[in-house]
This record gives C-alpha cells, sequence and structure tokens, in this order.
C-alpha cells in the first residue's frame, strides 16, 4: 500500500476519533449543565418567587428561609431541627385529639383526620433514585476533574486564579462566618434580581465593560507568564 494513502488513511480516523470525542464531551457538558444547580435558579418557579411576581408567596418564602437561616445563626443545626419537628409533631397530635373529641360529641364515624395522607405513596420510585444518584455522579466527576486540573496546575493561569479567589476567602472567612454568607446570600437572591430587571440596561452596559477589562488584563498576564500554557496554541 502508498505510504501516502496509509498516512491519510491514518489521520482521517483520528480526527473521527477526535470529532466523536468532542461529540462525546459536549454531550457530557449540555447533561451537566441542564441538571445544575444553575437549572434550578432558571426555572420558572423559582424565577417567579425571587422576580416577586407573587408577592405574598415571595415573602413568605423569603420570610420562612430568613427565619431559618438566623435560627440556625443563634442555635445548633440539632436544637432548630428538634424544635422544627416538636412544633410539627404537636400541631399534628392536636388536631388528631381535636377530631377525636369532635368525632365522640357528635357521633360521627369520619375516620382518621390523616387517613388521606397516610394511604399516600410516599415511597421513592428506583427510577427517580437512580437518575439523582446519575445525575450527581456527573457533578462529581466534572469536580474531580476540574480540582485535578486546577492543582496539578495545568494551565498556570486558571491554577493562579484559583489562588487569589482562595486568598480572598481566607480574609472573607476572617469576617462571615457560614451561616452568615448564607444569610447575605439569600437577601440577595430576593434583592438583586426586581432591581436588575428595573435597570437592566444600565447594568448591563456596566457588566461589558468590567468584563473587557478582566479579559484584556487576563490576557495581557498570560503572555507575560512564561510558563503559562496558551490554550490557542494547544488547541
Amino acid at each position: 500500500m502508498d505510504p501516502m494513502t496509509q498516512s491519510d488513511k491514518i489521520s482521517s480516523s483520528q480526527g473521527l476519533a477526535d470529532g466523536q470525542n468532542a461529540a462525546k464531551e459536549s454531550k457530557l457538558s449540555d447533561s451537566f449543565l441542564s441538571s445544575s444547580p444553575v437549572s434550578l435558579i432558571q426555572s420558572p418557579q423559582v424565577k417567579d418567587l425571587i422576580h416577586w411576581r407573587d408577592p405574598k408567596k415571595s415573602g413568605l418564602v423569603f420570610g420562612l428561609s430568613m427565619l431559618l437561616l438566623l435560627s440556625l445563626a443563634a442555635f445548633s443545626f440539632i436544637s432548630v431541627a428538634s424544635y422544627l419537628l416538636l412544633a410539627l409533631l404537636c400541631v399534628t397530635i392536636t388536631f388528631r385529639i381535636y377530631k377525636s373529641v369532635v368525632q365522640a360529641v357528635q357521633k360521627s364515624n369520619d375516620g382518621h383526620p390523616f387517613k388521606t395522607l397516610i394511604d399516600k405513596d410516599v415511597s421513592i420510585p428506583p427510577e427517580t433514585f437512580r437518575k439523582h444518584v446519575d445525575s450527581s455522579l456527573t457533578h462529581i466527576n466534572r469536580a474531580l476533574k476540574q480540582m485535578s486540573r486546577l492543582f496539578l496546575v495545568e494551565d498556570l493561569v486558571d491554577s493562579l486564579k484559583l489562588a487569589v479567589v482562595m486568598w480572598l476567602f481566607t480574609y472573607v472567612g476572617a469576617v462571615f462566618n457560614g451561616i452568615t454568607i448564607l444569610i447575605l446570600a439569600n437577601i440577595l437572591l430576593f434583592a438583586v434580581p426586581p432591581v436588575y430587571e428595573k435597570n437592566k440596561t444600565q447594568i448591563d452596559q456596566y457588566i461589558d465593560v468590567i468584563r473587557t477589562q478582566v479579559n484584556t488584563t487576563m490576557a495581557k498576564l498570560q503572555e507575560k507568564l512564561p510558563g503559562a500554557v496558551k490554550r490557542s496554541k494547544t488547541e
């Protein structure tokens, strides 16, 4: 066989294999994005809540979430969970006794007040469980791959970005604890979307300017670092 023909066949088969691998990685990335927590925030129900489409429902969710977080800030998780379960038991037991007394006085035979809930199937289907396990495994594998890439310095610039972020987090951790950060995040989650929706044009302009400056700075930094691996060359 002609060496040139054989070389062309080998290169074409390698190109086909690379295309298949790229397609697999694209499908994996799309599957991850569709099952990521970001997709939960972008769901219509959550968007309606954080944009205050129904003020009563959004206010109720915001108030309950803040009450829970403030309780966790003041008490331990075990105490908060115990009080919540105790309150739930008090409500259900009181309602059960009340209905029993009413049935005894009226001499009715309505049965157990929670019979419809007791008869309801609350078991998790195996298909649903496997689906969530597969989704969690996708998240775990992607996180492990990213950690390996960053901590083994596959790309020097990305590793330096992580180092800067971790360094900044040391100052954040010195000022705030985890619960305080969650409280601030909850407030921002319900406060930022309405403000952004009202001032979308101006905010987008500022974001574009900041993004351009950051990208320009990072490009200059990547050119000056001698050990930086440039993606454009490797691709």
